[in-house]
């Protein structure tokens, strides 16, 4: 994932779950969020941020907030990233559980759900839900966030798929480094942890990843240690 023309920034505030103000070379400006969730702990007041240009120069916001500084670590919060991470791994065969695929399509519809990608490699078929990962603690990352209904629904549907045939993944893409486990989130969404423990007993595939960030680029880079059971 490459972007071009980055700009920096102070963040001030957020306003809603879509923008936010920054301090832009002396200036308040205005700013789309690439991230709905929460953020808390990242989008600081005082935090140095990274923005890109908005492609379309009539969109009212003319900069997109992309990554921010916790601490000494760049954490990437580009919601639209992790698909794109993910379908650049699987492409170059760097995703070992999966291999070198043959086919790769994305946005594929399967029974009631639309799947972030697809694959196939030989005569093997899968499907793939990619989830971005930012909340981080003292080396453990937990997702999600924030509650995600539509995020349990596609869990539970790709049971559905392992029943069809075809195999099944979560890709967790912990968007920083300095991760050393990866947890669900259990205290911020029990049903969505509750469903990701049903399907990986189901026989769909957990795998958590975490990447190397800079300022203008996010690519994936090594597997995470993860447990999805529920801690007693």
């Amino acid at each position: 994932m490459i972007y071009e023309n980055i700009r920096e920034a102070v963040f001030l505030r957020r306003e809603n779950r879509f923008s936010g103000f920054v301090l832009l070379e002396g200036k308040e400006t205005q700013v789309h969020v690439k991230n709905t969730g929460r953020c808390r702990e990242l989008l600081q007041e005082g935090a140095k941020v990274y923005l890109e240009p908005a492609q379309n120069p009539e969109r009212k916001t003319k900069y997109s907030l992309i990554s921010v500084y916790k601490g000494s670590t760049l954490v990437n919060i580009d919601s639209q990233a992790p698909n794109q991470v993910v379908a650049d791994a699987l492409a170059e065969g760097k995703i070992g559980e999966i291999g070198e695929v043959s086919v790769l399509r994305r946005e594929v519809v399967f029974g009631n759900s639309r799947f972030d990608l697809y694959f196939e490699a030989g005569e093997r078929r899968g499907f793939i839900e990619v989830k971005g990962a930012t909340l981080e603690e003292d080396g453990i990352c937990r997702f999600p966030d924030a509650p995600t209904l539509r995020g349990r629904k596609h869990v539970l549907e790709l049971i559905q798929a392992v029943e069809a045939g075809f195999e099944a993944y979560v890709i967790f893409v912990i968007q920083m480094k300095g991760v050393n486990v990866f947890y669900p989130h259990w205290e911020r969404d029990a049903a969505f942890s509750e469903a990701l423990v049903k399907a990986k007993e189901a026989g769909v595939n957990i795998l958590a990843y975490d990447c190397d960030v800079g300022i203008d680029f996010l690519q994936l880079s090594k597997k995470v240690f993860s447990i999805i059971e529920k801690p007693r």
